[in-house]
């Protein structure tokens, strides 16, 4: 299995994960409608609902990042590019690249605080009682992961710059 492959592949399972956690909670939540319009009948909402939906639409969301990154999923602006050079089209790249990596890097650290200071304090949620740090520690991993995957692409894109070949494994963009 080639580098490229590897990387395409762990950030596609990171979005799988986060998009079965997405099907569940949409599940719970219809499920938990469902049971609010039942009330006459002795049905009522899932117990902490909210809270679920909250959490996994956190991890989802971080789950989705690293493939996004890979497939160059995230708005650009390509009207002026466009007539500029390769060369400067791969610096850009390469600059645009190592800007979200230094933003992906940000979002780690501080979801890191978060999930420390949650487990530091004991803290739970209202209606489950399921400790906060748990989310936390869900998005901290997917968003490990993001980290991998966005040190990968930093690489890649400095090797395009060096070679002035375009690495035509991975994800070009969105094509309008």
């Amino acid at each position: 299995m080639t580098k490229d492959r590897f990387f395409k592949q762990l950030a596609k399972t990171v979005a799988i994960l986060g998009g079965i956690v997405l099907l569940g909670i949409t599940v719970l939540t219809c499920t938990s409608i469902i049971g609010r319009s039942l009330i006459g009948v002795g049905l009522g909402p899932i117990k902490g609902d909210f809270e679920l939906v909250e959490a996994g639409v956190g991890f989802a969301v971080c789950a989705f990042l690293p493939w996004c990154q890979v497939q160059r999923g995230h708005a650009t602006v390509d009207l002026f590019t466009n007539i500029l050079s390769a060369r400067i089209n791969r610096w850009i790249n390469l600059i645009a690249e190592t800007l979200m990596a230094l933003a992906i890097f940000v979002m780690t650290w501080k979801l890191w605080d978060g999930m420390a200071s949650k487990l530091q304090y004991g803290d739970t949620t209202f209606i489950l009682e399921m400790p906060t740090w748990w989310p936390y520690a869900a998005c901290f991993s997917a968003m490990v992961v993001a980290c991998v995957v966005a040190i990968y692409l930093v690489i890649v894109r400095s090797v395009e710059l060096l070679t002035g070949k375009t690495n035509t494994n991975l994800g070009s963009g969105a094509v309008h």
